[in-house]
Parts: structure tokens; C-alpha cells; sequence
């Protein structure tokens, strides 16, 4: 054990499982503000690996303020059109000179923006569609000096903030997240009248638990109203026998509540994403590092998608924390709930948090004391291990959204 502040102590109030209410959501993956997320942090990826393939370390940068402008549509039954392009800005920092060398930043960018639009949203057609401009200016000197220097091994914090984890989800979390996932998964792959814009809200009262999803659906895929009532219900019908596969609590689904058939108002899309009409979005405003909008649990506010993966405290916290969390659960029994928060100082090492707190509910005849020293020990071991983080999210294997 290290002298880094670590700290174990009971969760004030009941495990979230205990709870009268609960209120989930996820925005998935056509969402505006994910579609932004989706973006900025491909394009963050694709950034750290130039940087490495040509100057053998990951330079200042970040994406994670890039912004959608809406477009607007015209869908119609067996296919309508778009009328005006959705707006795309990739905006944040980027180190352009290292040395001699000059690196094609804004190139990069768009080219990522290109690969990932084009691997997941299969009706919307990059730069008629869909415009991207990228706008991506210097890094501030002092945040590059923190940002590293020669003969460090362990980055220097960016910022003073904090990251935030839990574990395990509840059932009600792991029957929103896995909607979302499984609509634009096997379930989309096998129905295309499916678009990627897929919402979904999750609610239990007690034990009644109500999932409320909205789904664009794709207007060439349904010739008339019959055809997008019977998307709706295959929709309906396959959440309500995945959410049976997670819970033996009474689940109700609903879906498209806003649809009016009498007036013909109905959600049609024509891209498969509300981008296409009125929607905007924003890096960091939807779903957490964990993938979901959670208020009955602590959470930070910083946008994870974007952010340098060496030591941009908003990213690397809130992802480290959440893989505390799940290890915790998995390695010590005894364990309910388990909330991590990180607290980082500016220019200190990464490795050191200023505090890190690991809050318990354990089972009944379980005291904290009895696993305290468990828990501080794995908190720790994940600490030494920061850096992983870093390698992890360059090469897509952890999500941030």
C-alpha cells in the first residue's frame, strides 16, 4: 500500500435498489448530442494515434467541444428527402507544429468525422447530408507545459476536478442501457426500418418499472401507416422480452408516445436521426462515461468524449472510476453498491488524486470495516494502473458515452 489518500467510508442513505423511485436514461447513438460524442471522440482517437505514429508521443489536444446545428426534412412514406444539411463544427485544440514538423490536424479531423459517419449512420450521406467543418486552434503554452515534459512518467493533471463511478447497475439501468444497445445492435441489423436516433427512459416506482423509448423510424423502410404501426410494435414487443431476460418486477413499455395517427403526426425520419429536424447537440450533454444519465446517482458534469486520454482529468477519472467500481464489485464480497469519486489537483500527478473516495452499501451482516482494507487495496492498485486508461481509449476499447 502507497500513502495515497484513500478513502473508505458507508454511503449516506439507501442503495439505489432501495429506493422509492429510480429515473434512468441513455441517448443512443443517433441522438444529437451522441452523435456529437460519437464524433469528437473518434476524432480524439484518431488524433492521439498521429500524433504517436509521427511523433512518438500523444501531444496537446481536445475535441470536446464540437456542436451539431440541426438540418431540416421532408420524410414521406417509402422515402422522403433531406432539404437542408445537418451542421457539424469540430471545434477545440490541436497541437499543429512539433518542431519542424508540421501535422494536418484539421485534415485529420475530418477525415475521422468521415470514417465514423460512414460506419454508423447508413442514411446519412457525409457532406450532403451531413457538412462538417473543423475549426481546431492552438493549445494554451502553461496547459501544455502541464500536459507533460520530458522524463515524466506518470502526466500531470490538467485540471482540478473530479470523476465519478458506480457498481453494479441496477436492473432498471441495465434494462435502458441494453435497449438502446440491442435496437441499434442484432435487433436494427435485423430491422432497418429501425434508425440509430433511439431514446430511451427508464422509470420504476416501487416494483412497477415503465421503459418509455422514442425511435425514429426510416421512411423508405415503411410504405404506409400500417407498416410504421407494426415497426412500432415489434419494437415494443421485443423490449418488453428483454427487459423479462433482466427482471421478475412488472415492466410496462411504451413507444413513440407522441404520435398522433389521426393527425398524421408521427416520428418518420428520413436519416434515421432527429438531426434532421430541429435537434441540436452538444459534446457532454447526454449520457455519462458509463453510458447512462443516472440522477439517483452522483455525477460529474465533465463531457468525457474528446478529452486528451493522457491527462485530461474529465475523461480519465470518470473512466478510471467506473472500472474501480466494477473490479470492487467482482473482487470483494459483501459489496451492494459501491460509488468511487476522484478528485484530481492541477499539475499534480495523475496517479495521486488529491482524494479518492469509495463509498459502501454492503450487505447486511457485512460492515464496512470488515472489507475496508480490501477495497482501499484495489483503489490503490487501479491508481498505479492509471495509465492504462490512456492505451485503452486510444485503441477503442473503453466507451465514453
Amino acid at each position: 500500500m502507497t500513502e495515497r489518500n484513500v478513502r473508505v467510508e458507508p454511503v449516506a442513505g439507501r442503495a439505489v435498489e432501495d429506493q422509492a423511485v429510480e429515473i434512468v436514461e441513455r441517448k443512443g447513438l443517433g441522438h444529437p448530442d451522441s452523435i456529437c460524442d460519437g464524433i469528437a471522440e473518434h476524432v480524439s482517437r484518431a488524433l492521439a494515434r498521429a500524433y504517436l505514429d509521427r511523433v512518438g508521443e500523444v501531444l496537446h489536444y481536445n475535441t470536446d467541444e464540437t456542436q451539431l446545428v440541426a438540418g431540416r426534412a421532408a420524410p414521406a412514406f417509402g422515402g422522403g428527402e433531406v432539404l437542408e444539411p445537418i451542421y457539424l463544427l469540430i471545434t477545440g485544440r490541436a497541437t499543429k507544429q512539433y518542431g519542424d514538423r508540421k501535422i494536418p490536424a484539421d485534415a485529420i479531423a475530418l477525415r475521422a468525422a468521415r470514417e465514423y459517419v460512414e460506419r454508423h449512420f447508413p442514411f446519412l450521406e457525409f457532406g450532403t447530408d451531413l457538412v462538417v467543418d473543423v475549426k481546431l486552434g492552438e493549445g494554451s503554452g502553461d496547459l501544455q507545459q502541464v500536459f507533460g515534459e520530458d522524463g515524466i512518467q506518470v502526466p500531470m493533471a490538467n485540471d482540478t476536478s473530479f470523476g465519478v463511478g458506480h457498481a453494479p447497475l441496477t436492473e432498471t439501468e441495465r434494462i435502458v442501457l441494453e435497449t438502446e444497445r440491442q435496437l441499434n445492435g442484432r435487433y436494427g441489423d435485423d430491422t432497418p426500418a429501425v434508425g440509430q436516433d433511439v431514446k430511451v427512459m427508464g422509470k420504476r416506482e416501487g416494483d412497477r418499472i415503465d421503459v418509455t423509448v422514442a425511435a425514429a423510424v426510416v421512411d423508405r423502410y415503411v410504405d404506409d401507416i400500417d407498416e410504421y404501426d407494426a415497426a412500432v410494435d415489434g419494437i415494443r414487443e421485443f423490449v418488453r422480452r428483454l427487459a423479462g431476460d433482466i427482471t421478475d418486477r412488472s415492466v410496462e413499455v411504451h413507444v413513440n408516445t407522441a404520435d398522433d395517427y389521426g393527425s398524421g403526426s408521427i416520428y418518420l425520419t428520413t436519416t434515421g436521426t432527429s438531426a434532421e429536424q430541429g435537434d441540436d447537440g452538444s459534446v457532454g450533454r447526454g449520457n455519462r462515461a458509463n453510458g447512462l444519465i443516472t440522477p439517483n446517482r452522483s455525477m460529474s458534469m465533465e463531457a468525457t468524449s474528446g478529452k486528451n486520454p493522457v491527462n485530461h482529468i474529465g475523461k480519465i477519472y470518470n473512466l478510471l472510476a467506473t472500472e474501480v467500481a466494477g473490479t470492487v464489485v467482482e473482487e470483494v464480497d459483501g459489496i451492494r453498491e459501491i460509488r468511487v469519486r476522484l478528485l484530481s489537483q492541477i499539475g499534480q500527478p495523475i496517479d495521486r488524486p488529491h482524494v479518492a473516495d469509495a463509498s459502501l452499501v454492503t450487505d447486511e451482516n457485512v460492515e464496512v470495516g470488515d472489507v475496508e482494507s480490501e477495497v482501499a487495496a484495489i483503489v490503490d492498485r487501479e491508481l498505479a494502473d492509471v495509465t492504462s486508461i490512456t492505451e485503452r481509449v486510444i485503441d477503442g476499447d473503453l466507451s465514453t458515452f
